[in-house]
């Protein structure tokens, strides 16, 4: 695998390496468990969540993952300290699953959406395809350039996957939220990653309570839709504004709104808790 580390050091099996030693990256052998977090502050926002999540993913796979909790976070400050960025994406990646674990934490070069793109809202594209363990947060190189590719192709920001029904169930790396009238519909549990913003944002609409279904759209239900946001660790609650040729008012629905400054006020208050 090529090496994503970013900045002067990354941390491989609990030693510190420089980012031009790329031995470690080149021993990395698939299925690949993996996780992003974002550190904002020098908190690993939502922490907990993220290594719950990582290890459920392992679980999905029969596997566990050895490495406790706190010498992961112990590893993820170490990373902070050592790179003297405390704002940027962390990757934490588990390989050899089933061997002689191999466990990375580094920094990634991250892109957090200027508040133009907010403000404009984002363009989207419909793709065929569905994950085979949509559960499991896996490593899937092949699909990713592909979507990638078809992305850049139509200028799109993101993809929303489709699946053999019709059915429209996340995005390539994010969730999907719809509006319909009032209420909020996301795909159901079992047909998507989980995501930590998802859950978070969950959260949210409870607290303002905000209805939500989670029930999956078809595609021929985006021309009832009064507005769709994307969710993800980078972009928190991103508008969309065009899905193929239809077009949404999303930066101006009410409930999208409401949802976004509630989820940035959930995210300030971890942080503002751990600082």
């Amino acid at each position: 695998m090529k090496s994503e580390a970013f900045l002067d050091y990354y941390i491989y099996n609990g030693k510190e390496y420089t980012t031009e030693n790329k031995e470690g990256f080149s021993k990395i052998i698939a299925p690949i468990i993996y996780e992003v977090i974002r550190i904002i502050d020098g908190v690993p926002l939502f922490l907990e969540e993220h290594l719950e999540r990582m290890r459920k993913s392992a679980t999905l796979l029969d596997v566990l993952i050895e490495k406790s909790d706190e010498a992961i976070k112990n590893e993820i400050n170490r990373l902070i300290e050592i790179n003297n960025c405390k704002n940027m994406n962390v990757k934490l990646l588990c390989s050899n699953l089933k061997e002689e674990q191999d466990f990375f934490v580094y920094f990634i070069k991250s892109y957090y959406p200027e508040d133009e793109v907010y403000e404009k809202g984002i363009h989207t594209i419909l793709y065929d395809s569905e994950r085979e363990n949509p559960n499991a947060k896996v490593i899937n190189t092949s699909f990713r350039e592909h979507v990638n590719e078809k992305m850049k192709k139509h200028n799109a920001f993101e993809a929303l996957l489709v699946n053999k029904e019709g059915i429209i169930t996340e995005g390539s790396r994010s969730n999907m939220f719809f509006v319909k009238g009032e209420e909020i519909f996301t795909a159901p549990p079992k047909d998507v990653l989980l995501g930590v913003t998802r859950n978070r944002i969950m959260k949210v609409c409870k607290d303002l309570k905000i209805p939500v279904k989670e029930e999956a759209i078809g595609i021929d239900d985006i021309k009832n839709l009064t507005g769709a946001f994307m969710s993800g660790t980078s972009v928190n609650v991103l508008p969309i504004r065009s899905i193929d040729e239809s077009h949404l008012d999303s930066i101006h629905n009410e409930i999208i709104l409401k949802i976004s400054k509630g989820y940035i006020q959930e995210m300030k208050n971890y942080i503002d808790a751990r600082a």
